[in-house]
Protein backbone atom coordinates (compact mmCIF):
# COMPACT_ATOMS: atom_id res chain seq x y z
CA UNK A 1 0.00 0.00 0.00
CA UNK A 2 0.91 3.68 -0.75
CA UNK A 3 0.43 6.17 2.17
CA UNK A 4 -0.39 9.39 1.51
CA UNK A 5 1.64 12.19 3.14
CA UNK A 6 -1.03 12.72 5.66
CA UNK A 7 -0.75 9.67 6.82
CA UNK A 8 3.07 9.34 7.26
CA UNK A 9 2.62 12.30 9.40
CA UNK A 10 -0.47 11.03 11.31
CA UNK A 11 2.10 7.31 12.08
CA UNK A 12 5.07 9.80 12.86
CA UNK A 13 3.53 12.58 15.68
CA UNK A 14 1.73 8.93 16.77
CA UNK A 15 5.31 7.94 17.53
CA UNK A 16 6.19 10.89 19.21
CA UNK A 17 3.01 10.73 21.22
CA UNK A 18 4.05 7.55 22.15
CA UNK A 19 7.06 8.29 23.39
CA UNK A 20 6.14 11.86 25.41
CA UNK A 21 3.66 9.63 27.14
CA UNK A 22 5.84 6.47 27.99
CA UNK A 23 3.50 4.69 26.21
CA UNK A 24 5.80 1.72 25.61
CA UNK A 25 3.63 -0.69 24.16
CA UNK A 26 2.37 0.85 21.45
CA UNK A 27 5.93 2.78 20.69
CA UNK A 28 7.23 -1.00 20.41
CA UNK A 29 4.05 -1.69 18.17
CA UNK A 30 5.62 0.18 15.57
CA UNK A 31 8.01 -1.66 14.93
CA UNK A 32 9.51 -4.77 12.76
CA UNK A 33 10.96 -7.56 15.01
CA UNK A 34 13.95 -7.51 12.47
CA UNK A 35 14.24 -3.42 12.84
CA UNK A 36 17.65 -1.90 12.51
CA UNK A 37 17.33 0.91 14.80
CA UNK A 38 20.61 2.84 14.66
CA UNK A 39 21.97 6.50 15.50
CA UNK A 40 25.75 7.09 14.53
CA UNK A 41 28.01 9.26 16.48
CA UNK A 42 30.27 11.53 15.06
CA UNK A 43 34.07 11.45 14.73
CA UNK A 44 36.82 13.56 15.34
CA UNK A 45 36.82 14.53 11.90
CA UNK A 46 33.43 15.80 12.04
CA UNK A 47 32.08 13.01 10.34
CA UNK A 48 29.38 10.45 10.87
CA UNK A 49 30.32 7.25 11.06
CA UNK A 50 29.42 4.81 8.53
CA UNK A 51 28.74 1.16 9.80
CA UNK A 52 27.54 -0.04 13.03
CA UNK A 53 29.28 -3.11 13.23
CA UNK A 54 32.88 -1.81 12.93
CA UNK A 55 32.77 1.79 14.31
CA UNK A 56 31.32 3.25 17.19
CA UNK A 57 27.44 4.55 17.50
CA UNK A 58 25.46 5.92 20.23
CA UNK A 59 23.25 3.91 19.55
CA UNK A 60 22.44 0.30 17.81
CA UNK A 61 19.82 -2.08 17.70
CA UNK A 62 19.78 -4.63 15.36
CA UNK A 63 16.03 -6.03 16.13
CA UNK A 64 13.49 -4.87 18.43
CA UNK A 65 14.09 -7.19 21.28
CA UNK A 66 17.22 -4.70 21.67
CA UNK A 67 14.25 -2.17 22.29
CA UNK A 68 12.02 -4.24 23.94
CA UNK A 69 14.90 -4.71 26.32
CA UNK A 70 15.25 -0.89 27.19
CA UNK A 71 11.62 -0.78 27.54
CA UNK A 72 12.51 -3.26 30.10
CA UNK A 73 15.01 -1.09 31.63
CA UNK A 74 12.67 1.70 31.76
CA UNK A 75 9.79 -0.12 33.40
CA UNK A 76 12.20 -1.57 36.09
CA UNK A 77 13.83 1.37 36.66
CA UNK A 78 17.39 -0.18 35.36
CA UNK A 79 17.78 2.97 32.87
CA UNK A 80 20.31 5.40 34.29
CA UNK A 81 18.55 7.55 31.83
CA UNK A 82 15.81 7.58 33.26
CA UNK A 83 16.18 8.17 36.85
CA UNK A 84 15.20 10.53 37.53
CA UNK A 85 11.70 10.12 35.53
CA UNK A 86 12.34 12.42 32.18
CA UNK A 87 9.74 14.40 30.67
CA UNK A 88 10.03 14.42 26.58
CA UNK A 89 8.23 17.09 24.14
CA UNK A 90 8.56 15.40 20.65
CA UNK A 91 8.38 18.38 17.82
CA UNK A 92 8.50 17.21 13.79
CA UNK A 93 9.29 19.23 10.94
CA UNK A 94 10.09 19.16 7.58
CA UNK A 95 8.41 15.82 7.13
CA UNK A 96 9.50 14.66 3.38
CA UNK A 97 8.59 11.23 1.47
CA UNK A 98 11.61 10.31 -0.39
CA UNK A 99 10.77 7.31 -2.12
CA UNK A 100 7.57 5.07 -1.77
CA UNK A 101 7.16 1.53 -4.24
CA UNK A 102 6.72 -2.03 -3.49
CA UNK A 103 5.52 -2.05 0.29
CA UNK A 104 8.08 0.21 0.99
CA UNK A 105 7.81 4.37 2.10
CA UNK A 106 11.23 5.86 3.54
CA UNK A 107 10.91 8.94 5.13
CA UNK A 108 12.91 11.79 6.38
CA UNK A 109 12.40 14.59 8.75
CA UNK A 110 13.96 17.03 11.47
CA UNK A 111 12.70 16.89 15.04
CA UNK A 112 13.57 18.61 18.56
CA UNK A 113 12.98 17.13 21.71
CA UNK A 114 12.72 19.02 24.77
CA UNK A 115 13.71 16.86 27.84
CA UNK A 116 13.37 18.11 31.52
CA UNK A 117 15.35 16.12 34.38
CA UNK A 118 16.99 17.39 37.48
CA UNK A 119 14.87 20.35 37.39
CA UNK A 120 16.96 21.41 34.25
CA UNK A 121 15.88 21.43 30.19
CA UNK A 122 17.80 19.74 28.11
CA UNK A 123 17.02 20.51 24.09
CA UNK A 124 17.68 17.86 21.54
CA UNK A 125 17.54 17.92 17.88
CA UNK A 126 18.60 15.86 14.29
CA UNK A 127 17.11 14.49 11.20
CA UNK A 128 15.67 10.81 11.29
CA UNK A 129 15.35 8.91 8.57
CA UNK A 130 12.82 5.83 8.53
CA UNK A 131 12.19 2.85 6.24
CA UNK A 132 8.78 1.47 6.40
CA UNK A 133 7.41 -1.49 5.51
CA UNK A 134 3.59 -0.94 4.14
CA UNK A 135 2.99 -4.64 3.02
CA UNK A 136 0.61 -5.37 5.83
CA UNK A 137 -2.13 -3.90 7.45
CA UNK A 138 -0.21 -1.12 9.33
CA UNK A 139 3.10 0.39 8.46
CA UNK A 140 5.92 -1.02 10.67
CA UNK A 141 9.13 0.93 11.16
CA UNK A 142 11.87 -1.50 9.30
CA UNK A 143 14.79 1.21 9.60
CA UNK A 144 15.36 4.00 11.92
CA UNK A 145 18.75 6.03 11.59
CA UNK A 146 18.55 9.14 13.44
CA UNK A 147 21.68 11.98 13.02
CA UNK A 148 21.74 13.35 16.49
CA UNK A 149 23.21 16.98 15.81
CA UNK A 150 23.23 18.54 19.09
CA UNK A 151 25.95 15.69 20.37
CA UNK A 152 27.84 17.28 23.17
CA UNK A 153 25.36 16.03 25.98
CA UNK A 154 25.06 16.63 29.77
CA UNK A 155 23.00 13.48 30.22
CA UNK A 156 22.35 10.25 29.26
CA UNK A 157 20.43 9.82 26.70
CA UNK A 158 17.70 6.64 25.80
CA UNK A 159 15.21 5.92 22.86
CA UNK A 160 13.05 8.36 24.32
CA UNK A 161 14.88 11.66 23.45
CA UNK A 162 15.06 10.92 19.90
Amino acid sequence: MNLSYEAVCAFLYREARYLDERDWDNWLALYAPDVTFWVPSWDDDGKLTTDPQSEISLMWYGRRAGLEDRVFRIRTDRSSATIPDTRTSHHLSNIEIVEQDDGMCKVRFNWHTMSVRYNQTDHYCGTSFYTLDTSGNTPLIQNKKVVLKTDYIRHVIDIYHL
